[in-house]
């Protein structure tokens, strides 16, 4: 006989040995992420690993940040962060921030681009909003105009929809 579970419990907070074992985890994939030289492209694996465990934000939000990180895990975590926005609201600023900065940078077209697409979350924040309406309409590389556009289109979408988070 196969047991109901109600809709509600299927989305229950994790437990707290779920959560040890989700900090556990994130913790030893950074470890191994800052052991490996610098353009490793094991460190993109670690980034894609590291995609569902909220423990590791905040070390995805200083890898975007860090211009001096490799550019495929910076990529890679730009599109973590796109995709799962952080719910604390200081750590969203920081990453929208960080997403900024990314967006900032002259020699990184391939980070800059990702940096614009993954900005959708973040318009709430006035100087984000701010600096993708700008680069939609004056950016020098076509391909990140497109995708600061695709950003603001999005950003209007989740407005709409409340998918927006805060």
């Amino acid at each position: 006989m196969t047991e109901s579970v109600h809709p509600h419990e299927r989305h229950a907070p994790p437990t707290t040995a779920a959560a040890t074992a989700a900090a556990e985890a994130a913790e030893r994939l950074i470890a191994e992420y800052r052991a490996l030289p610098s353009g490793s492209d094991r460190k993109r694996e670690i980034i894609t690993e590291l995609d569902a465990n909220a423990q590791a934000l905040p070390f995805l939000v200083s890898v975007v940040a860090d211009a001096e990180e490799y550019d495929l895990a910076r990529v890679e975590s730009t599109t973590v962060l796109r995709v799962r926005p952080p719910a604390d609201p200081d750590l969203r600023r920081r990453a929208g921030r960080a997403l900024l900065t990314a967006l900032r940078e002259p020699e990184e077209d391939l980070v800059r681009q990702y940096a614009a697409m993954s900005l959708a979350p973040y318009t709430s924040d006035p100087l984000v909003a701010m600096a993708l309406d700008s680069t939609a309409r004056a950016d020098q590389d076509p391909l990140v105009r497109d995708s600061a556009r695709f950003s603001i289109m999005e950003a209007h979408r989740l407005q709409e929809t409340g998918a927006g988070g805060p």
